[in-house]
């Protein structure tokens, strides 16, 4: 039998039935930790959702890998790539890889009687992978594109379609600069929106074939390779592998080295989040260490008797260190319960809402991670029963002599 937990159960057990003075304080403890795990439980759902609904939608537009020519053009322009490749399409055997993809992009203005955009089209063909969008449909459908005919049929955001006042079925006539002037004229076949404005407000989706004709390109010619990939976590390294598979005359970047400056906003989002959980686990600590010295304090003729009857110093620290975790473990409990119960609420409900103009999205998101959420409760319940130690050195002072007179 483990003694020092069956004295820590029965003196917590007679604690909460009689004593009226202990009882708030023990209750101030764990709803302390209560509120610390809530908080950091919200922090980590709510950043790793926001982490991965901003890269999912920069994927969704881009891709996890792009292959292009070995320029220095900066422009939305593309330079023709042969479609023969070796890497085309069997690079998708490669463990890690999940689809390949062609596509073309060349810059335009859009013209109406009351407004003009610049606006990018990028070209896709029948590979195209249109989950993403799919996801995102507002109206319409997504056009599907085949190796025979060329289709008229685009796509277009709806904050696109709010400005030129169009809708699906009606005409679209793109502008391009070019000796002479070309005109194209589309129909709108689907309307997406995904708050993400830098996007949203740029991107029509046409057939390959338009780009194609409109550069003087042939049918085997394509603007560039997107490449999709099972885990994020793995981009750097499969990004490296590509690299080495394609020809000389042709650059592998990953979506974060196309995009910067948004990966180092989002990697920025931990440091808040690292603040957040340092504060909460000091405040849960603080919170701890009162309790136990309180514990203590009220205890301190048991300790002279424990004492006196032969205990170690640090069996008697024992029973009060079971005595604070099992507070502490009351607090993860109540935490849990409110952090993941707000949480859920909110990721079926979504009564929480953004501006998508500063958040690239209308509701808070949030993603559950079954290893995050375990090792947070792990981690504080470790670090408070670390903080507990120093406190519980108080009982080594004690002596037997003066604790049992001690009123």
């Amino acid at each position: 039998m483990n003694v020092e937990y069956f004295i820590a159960k029965r003196l917590f057990t007679a604690k909460e039935k009689n004593n009226r003075y202990t009882k708030p304080i023990l209750r101030i403890a764990i709803l302390a930790i209560a509120l610390s795990v809530a908080v950091m439980l919200l922090s980590i759902t709510i950043l790793t959702g926001f982490k991965n609904e901003i890269s999912n939608k920069i994927i969704g537009f881009g891709s996890h890998i792009t292959i292009t020519n070995f320029t220095d053009n900066q422009s939305y322009e593309s330079e023709p790539i042969e479609l023969h490749q070796e890497f085309y399409p069997s690079i998708t055997q490669q463990q890690g890889i999940k689809h390949i993809q062609t596509f073309a992009t060349k810059a335009g203005i859009i013209k109406t009687e009351d407004e003009i955009l610049g606006m990018l089209l990028k070209g896709v063909s029948s590979d195209f992978n249109s989950v993403f969008f799919e996801q995102n449909l507002v109206a319409g459908e997504v056009p599907i594109y085949n190796d025979t005919l060329t289709s008229s049929r685009v796509m277009i955001s709806k904050s696109v379609a709010d400005i030129l006042k169009i809708k699906i079925g009606e005409k679209l006539i793109m502008y391009f600069v070019e000796q002479p002037p070309r005109v194209l004229k589309f129909v709108i076949a689907g309307i997406y929106e995904t708050g993400f404005a830098d996007f949203d407000d740029l991107i029509v989706m046409a057939d390959i074939r338009h780009i194609q004709k409109l550069n003087g390109w042939e049918t085997n010619q394509v603007g560039g390779f997107e490449i999709l990939i099972d885990n994020f976590d793995q981009l750097d390294e499969i990004t490296a592998k590509v690299y080495e598979q394609i020809p000389y005359n042709l650059n592998a970047q990953s979506i974060k080295e196309k995009n910067p400056q948004l990966f180092d906003w989002l990697d920025l989002q931990d440091i808040n989040v690292r603040v957040i959980l340092i504060l909460m686990l000091i405040v849960g600590g603080v919170n701890m260490i009162t309790a136990l010295l309180i514990l203590i304090l009220e205890r301190t003729k048991l300790v002279g008797i424990l004492k006196a009857l032969g205990a170690t110093n640090w069996s008697v620290r024992k029973v009060f260190l079971y005595n604070a975790v099992y507070l502490i473990l009351r607090g993860l409990f109540w935490g849990n319960i409110i952090g993941l119960g707000i949480a859920l609420l909110q990721k079926k409900f979504q009564f929480i809402s953004l501006d998508s103009s500063i958040y690239y999205m209308t509701t808070v998101p949030i993603n559950f991670n079954f290893m995050h959420i375990l090792g947070l409760n792990l981690g504080t319940l470790l670090v408070c029963w670390l903080i507990l130690i120093i406190p519980s050195i108080i009982i080594t002072k004690i002596t037997p002599i003066k604790a049992i007179r001690f009123e």
